[in-house]
């Protein structure tokens, strides 16, 4: 299962488990005339969710791909086989898929990875990557 799947499937049990658990409490104030009405309480839930940030914090399509890219390259770099790995991502400048050894790998930061390739530092953002494999198996991908 790719990390795209895993991070949909867990956004929406969360998001099921919020509503569920708003439904149970609204039970109890159900009997209030303004929130009888079903699109009204669908319109104040998603107006608490857009305000409270929750909505875009938890359910970010691209947040929590890089959020797992990080943590397999991190887990990569610090393998005592690292020559084993190998990355590939799509260079913009080029139009194609690059593969390099993740032995290369200088420094992770936040959203780009420093590299060393053929004696010059390329600097990658971490939502290009696309594939990470270990001895030609795919141990990451998309």
């Amino acid at each position: 299962m790719s990390e795209s799947d895993k991070h949909f499937l867990w956004s929406l049990a969360g998001a099921t488990g919020v509503i569920l658990f708003w439904k149970g409490i609204w039970e109890g104030v159900g009997g209030l005339p303004i929130i009888a009405s079903p699109w009204v309480s669908l319109f104040l839930g998603l107006v608490i969710l857009t305000f409270s940030g929750l909505i875009f914090r938890e359910f970010d399509p691209l947040g929590g791909i890089e959020k797992g890219v990080l943590k397999v390259l991190s887990d990569v770099q610090h393998h005592p086989k690292k020559h084993e790995f190998h990355i590939i991502y799509f260079d913009s400048i080029q139009k194609k898929n690059v593969k390099f050894m993740a032995s290369d790998i200088r420094h992770i930061e936040k959203n780009s990875m420093s590299v060393h390739e053929k004696g010059r530092e390329i600097f990658i953002p971490i939502h290009r990557v696309l594939e990470i494999h270990r001895n030609g198996e795919i141990v990451w991908k998309v």
